[in-house]
């Protein structure tokens, strides 16, 4: 393998960390709220409001269901209105961003359900309103799920950014297509894919880490 490929490599390594960072960060600023609107607005809940559980219901279940291929070119459009470019390392971030909102969004969503019905009820008999609730009971109670989840979305998104080499994205992803699968060149192919194996099984481990000491 030559000093340009390894080179290459390591542009990428940095490249997919940044995609996925940024991603993941943005995803989390509308997902989590989103996903507390989903839990807080459901049947029997704190704020229960069917209409307004239904239509986001319906916007993240919408979102979901389509394949991140399909959304990488349906969003070319506004990727381009955004960041000026639908090529390139940044403008990779705007579909990761918005394939994983609705995936956060459901796993806050599942994490929330898991906190004891009783925690709330001794809340609301102590006068608390239903935003501090949320904040101070609820949020803290679902911390090593959320944090569980948190990795498993990281690490998703970091799945989706080796797909975005498919319309021009930078990273591994698009070395190993670029690379790998065009030129043939099987060892950086696999190289690639190693590469990525590693990086999701760290960012699981340590999900899996912090979720432990956070539960003691």
């Amino acid at each position: 393998m030559s000093a340009y490929i390894i080179e290459t490599i390591q542009r990428g390594i940095i490249e997919t960390i940044e995609m996925t960072f940024f991603a993941s960060v943005f995803a989390y600023i509308i997902g989590l709220p989103l996903g507390i609107l989903l839990y807080a607005t459901s049947g029997g809940r704190i704020l229960e409001n069917r209409p307004v559980n239904f239509i986001a219901g319906l916007l993240v279940n919408v979102c979901r269901s389509l394949p991140f291929l399909i959304l990488l070119v349906l969003l070319i459009p506004f990727t381009r209105f955004v960041t000026g470019s639908s090529i390139g390392t940044v403008a990779s971030i705007v579909p990761l961003t918005v394939g994983a909102i609705p995936i956060v969004a459901r796993m806050v969503e599942s994490s929330l359900n898991e906190v004891s019905p009783g925690i709330i009820e001794a809340a609301t008999s102590m006068g608390a309103s239903p935003l501090y609730i949320i904040i101070h009971f609820i949020l803290p109670e679902a911390a090593p799920s959320l944090l569980l989840g948190g990795a498993i979305n990281i690490a998703t998104v970091l799945g989706y950014s080796a797909m975005a080499g498919v319309i021009g994205g930078g990273g591994l992803g698009a070395i190993a297509l670029q690379y790998g699968y065009y030129r043939y060149q099987k060892d950086v192919l696999w190289t690639t894919v190693t590469i990525l194996v590693i990086m999701v099984m760290l960012i699981q481990e340590g999900g899996n880490l912090i979720a432990k000491k956070t539960r003691k």
